[in-house]
């Protein structure tokens, strides 16, 4: 299972230690991309071994991203996790808001939802990932044919809370918890 797959449950785990009281969670994500299935599924995996209801709100594009909230309000869900889409990230600052008015504890794949107002991310270092990507480019440059270079994976993971978003979701962030994290806001 490639990293990327797998941390959509890490995801999970890490909104059940910041909400002890979760029950249900709800999972944004977008049909339209291709890895949703498999990021779909490992989510469901997680809930599951922690004993969590689950349910998909599935959503195109952003003029579905309201509807899906109001679904999630009436589902009576107390967490939430998005999927890895860009289409969601593109929207990301519309996305944490509308999370943080149904108040919705989330967790989102990139640190970025979280400068965003979001309340928790888990996921690879994004500006690592494009210094990774620089040298790749390098060795093109270079004369390395790009089906040579091998494939890697992500090795640089951070965990970012927003303690602004925490307090105006009535949430208290255990200081254990915050210590695990590479970036705090507050």
């Amino acid at each position: 299972m490639a990293a990327g797959y797998a941390l959509a449950g890490k995801r999970v785990e890490l909104l059940k230690d910041m909400v002890g009281s979760l029950s249900r969670v709800a999972v944004l994500g977008n049909p339209g991309n291709p890895p949703h299935v498999p990021y779909l599924r490992e989510t469901e995996r997680a809930t599951s071994a922690l004993g969590l209801a689950i349910r998909a709100f599935e959503v195109r594009g952003p003029n579905e991203l309201p509807g899906a909230f109001a679904a999630m309000a009436d589902w009576h869900a107390d967490g939430l996790v998005t999927l890895t889409d860009g289409m969601l990230f593109s929207n990301r600052d519309r996305v944490a808001a509308l999370a943080l008015a149904s108040k919705l504890p989330a967790v989102y794949p990139e640190a970025e939802f979280v400068a965003a107002g979001g309340l928790s991310s888990y996921g690879a270092s994004l500006p690592d990932l494009f210094r990774r990507a620089a040298s790749y480019v390098d060795k093109i440059l270079k004369g390395a044919k790009a089906g040579d270079l091998p494939i890697e994976q992500p090795t640089k993971f951070e965990l970012a809370i927003n303690l602004k978003t925490a307090q105006a979701l009535g949430l208290t962030i255990s200081r254990e918890f915050q210590l695990r994290a590479d970036e705090v806001i507050e």
